[in-house]
């Protein structure tokens, strides 16, 4: 009885552990916040009567309400308790705000995105809570190992009883219970039922503190066994947030022209590429038009009507299937690709009218997160949809050897499906909506927290901060929770291998005491 109660003790200790966690990020939530009415008063009102689209002011030290964006205003934000990052973070015009996290000296006004449930923190909590009542494929193993001792058990505790009551001293019905109580107890598996869940639960509790969020237990358990990582490229190993830095313009149409008529279709567009672009006209003073027949092409790019003017931006591709006349420009666009520069093509009522280049810099921690998983024996395969010239540009200062250019969404989703049918163990890491595919494909799929809600609901493992270095955290979390439950295991199974052997001294007694008790009948 001591060892059940003593292992349901450390269960709930192990289970109260990790729902401090929880609580910490619950009661960081505050309870009133100030939104700007139309007239430009201020009100205090409860969280649970902000509005999507509400204007909030956050002033310094206080929490920040829900998710949103700065509208107006900047300050320094302090995001550890989400994303384990214990730096601060600097937030500027239009950067997103995560609900829950403390505002440092600045001032600022925000805009509600996210509310209720939908918050970060209502999703992180739960997550958490599913991750802990799924359950580890190595517990199959300890479910079967139960599947036939608890029948066993249960067959000899009834075969004492019987035997006790009908053949034991006075009073026999006493001593029946008494003795088959005794048996379960004894025999009891309780160290199984507890070797799995407790790890779990602690390392989901544990990930979600460092910013990594695990959705079931199966990928805790798989991660450890992973040798392969493909990467995207855009809002993975770079920024995500690309700026244009050049505009060549081409047949007589006008840099102002180009822009204005990019921006227009791209408005519509979730591509990280897209927001460099609006900004860009937002900066230029250009009025963004009303965009008409919007098509998005999978991985090509996207056609519209503005101003009665038939747009088409996208990729080398999407111009070729158009036919139209690229004259040089392909050498052009080669030339700027290979100082690491993404092009785009536009091409206005079916001519070619100029070149819009844009850089996404390379995350300040991507380098050595990769230098981390070559040392750690794990290879690195990078897909992209920029072509070959610019991916390759951007793996040499990675070191990464692997590179998949000109990508499809259904071209990843295939070189997923290669690399596990050549044996390898594959962790996709992507951001976008076309990357969804091949996150459910992969062994596990690791979204970037910073990317689409698509793309974090086909993952497995979310990355709060968006950061390569949650993978090295994802990782060793799986190395620690997996090798505490096979300790447990370990010692689970050496206890029930001494019950095997205390059911076969009760049962050895119980048959010496059956025949005891014949020899003093025949005495008798």
């Amino acid at each position: 009885m001591t060892l059940v109660l003593l292992g349901q003790v450390l269960e709930l200790r192990a289970r109260s552990r990790t729902n401090v966690a929880i609580k910490m990020l619950l009661n960081l939530v505050p309870s009133t916040a100030i939104r700007i009415n139309n007239d430009k008063t201020e009100e205090l009102i409860d969280v649970e009567d902000i509005q999507l689209n509400d204007n909030l002011k956050i002033k310094p030290g206080e929490k920040i309400p829900v998710d949103g964006i700065i509208i107006n205003g900047k300050s320094i934000i302090d995001e550890s308790m989400v994303t384990g990052e214990s730096i601060p973070v600097e937030k500027n015009l239009d950067d997103k705000v995560i609900g829950a996290t403390v505002n440092g000296t600045g001032v600022f006004i925000m805009k509600a995105t996210k509310i209720g449930k939908d918050t970060l923190i209502s999703q992180i909590i739960e997550m958490v809570a599913q991750a802990q009542r799924s359950r580890a494929p190595i517990q199959k193993l300890a479910d079967s190992v139960s599947g036939y001792f608890v029948p066993a058990v249960v067959l000899i505790s009834f075969i004492t009883y019987i035997i006790w009551y009908f053949f034991g001293p006075e009073p026999t019905l006493a001593f029946a219970i008494v003795n088959a109580v005794a048996v379960l107890i004894i025999a009891c598996p309780c160290a199984l039922g507890l070797a799995t869940p407790i790890s779990i639960m602690v390392g989901t509790g544990r990930g979600a503190l460092e910013g990594v969020l695990i959705k079931n237990a199966e990928a805790l358990e798989i991660m450890e066994k992973i040798d392969t990582v493909v990467v995207d490229k855009t809002g993975t190993l770079t920024v995500g947030k690309p700026q244009v830095t050049a505009i060549t313009n081409l047949n007589n149409f006008n840099e102002n022209e180009i822009l204005k008529f990019a921006a227009a279709i791209e408005q519509n567009s979730e591509h990280p590429l897209s927001e460099a672009i609006i900004k860009k006209a937002k900066e230029n003073a250009i009025d963004i038009l009303e965009v008409e027949n919007f098509k998005y092409i999978t991985g090509k790019g996207v056609i519209g009507e503005v101003d009665t003017k038939i747009i088409a931006l996208g990729n080398l591709k999407l111009m070729q299937d158009l036919n139209i006349n690229l004259d040089d420009a392909v050498q052009k666009a080669n030339d700027l690709r290979e100082n690491g520069q993404t092009v785009i093509f536009i091409a206005i009522d079916n001519i070619l009218a100029g070149l819009v280049s844009i850089a996404d810099p390379i995350k300040s921690s991507t380098k050595e997160a990769i230098d981390n998983l070559h040392s750690l024996g794990i290879n690195v395969v990078m897909l992209t949809g920029d072509n070959e010239i610019t991916a390759k540009a951007v793996a040499k200062k990675l070191s990464i050897k692997q590179v998949y250019s000109d990508v499809l969404p259904e071209d990843k989703l295939s070189v997923i499906k290669d690399l596990q049918s050549q044996g390898k163990i594959v962790a996709m890491a992507g951001d976008g909506i076309n990357d969804a595919p091949a996150l459910t494909a992969a062994n596990v799929g690791i979204a970037m927290g910073t990317g689409t809600d698509i793309a974090i609901e086909s993952a497995e493992i979310t990355l709060i901060k968006g950061d390569l270095n949650g993978i090295i955290k994802a990782y060793k979390l799986s190395k620690g929770t997996m090798k505490n439950i096979r300790q447990n295991l370990f010692f689970a199974f050496i206890y029930i291998i001494q019950q095997v052997f205390q059911l076969l001294r009760v049962f050895y007694i119980l048959i010496l005491a059956f025949y005891y008790h014949l020899l003093l009948q025949l005495l008798q």
